[in-house]
């Protein structure tokens, strides 16, 4: 039967690599050996990720996924959270879960397929070491975990709710968008971002295309304009929208 983790047994400690644009300075995350550097300026250490000794040698299918993903959000007993899309890549399932009366996401969450290869999570833009257990409901790392001052790990747990009003932001979606566009031009030959972002509490994700085709997805801190690129995904197979 498939288990359903909470936000504190998958707590796994992150490091990014960060871009300030012009007007929204923001700290610069450091990469260090062994450790990451938090925004309070202080060191804290990760266990090296090992890679998952129990992957199933049956992939868990889309609509496997949405069925979890359903369960447990039924699970949360809060009516007004929704799943508005679901996307399938190639380590994962990427899940995002709205608020229905505001139409503001609430998290991301992920469904592992299988442990990525060693370092791949990184992807030279940062790394994330955790422990992946492929068919478990968990909240995915980096913005949701760490930027969402709503829902997020550092506000109390993803349904500690935290009342952040997202009109405190001080980065709109237009100018997001163009944070996004900006760094993908100095990191990703031939990206272009989707104009299709969704807002958080805290920050905007969106994806960005190569030739037309979904390349990967990207956030935005609406406070400081950091970048965070989710290199942890693989490639982009197919998605399902519900919201």
């Amino acid at each position: 039967m498939l288990a359903i983790i909470g936000l504190g047994s998958l707590f796994a400690v992150l490091a990014y690599t960060s871009y300030s644009a012009p007007l929204y300075s923001g700290w610069n995350a450091q990469e260090v050996t062994g450790q990451t550097y938090q925004e309070n300026g202080q060191y804290q250490n990760y266990e090296p990720y090992q890679p998952s000794q129990n992957v199933s040698s049956t992939p868990i299918t889309i609509d496997q996924a949405k069925t979890i993903a359903q369960d447990y959000i039924q699970s949360l007993g809060n009516p007004n959270l929704g799943i508005k899309e679901i996307m399938e890549f190639q380590y994962n399932f990427y899940i995002q879960v709205y608020e229905k009366d505001t139409g503001i996401g609430a998290f991301e969450m992920l469904i592992w397929k299988q442990a990525p290869p060693y370092g791949m999570i990184g992807g030279g833009m940062g790394m994330m070491y955790g422990r992946v257990v492929p068919g478990v409901m968990v909240e995915e790392p980096g913005p949701s975990m760490m930027w969402n001052r709503r829902y997020g790990l550092v506000n109390g747990g993803m349904m500690g709710l935290i009342n952040q009003e997202t009109s405190m932001m001080r980065i709109s979606k237009q100018q997001a968008l163009e944070v996004a566009q900006v760094y993908l031009n100095g990191n990703f030959n031939g990206a272009t971002v989707e104009q299709d972002a969704t807002q958080f509490y805290g920050y905007y994700t969106m994806n960005f295309m190569i030739n037309g085709k979904i390349a990967g997805m990207l956030s935005v801190n609406g406070y400081t304009g950091q970048v965070w690129v989710h290199t942890w995904h693989g490639a982009f197979i197919q998605e399902i929208m519900m919201g």
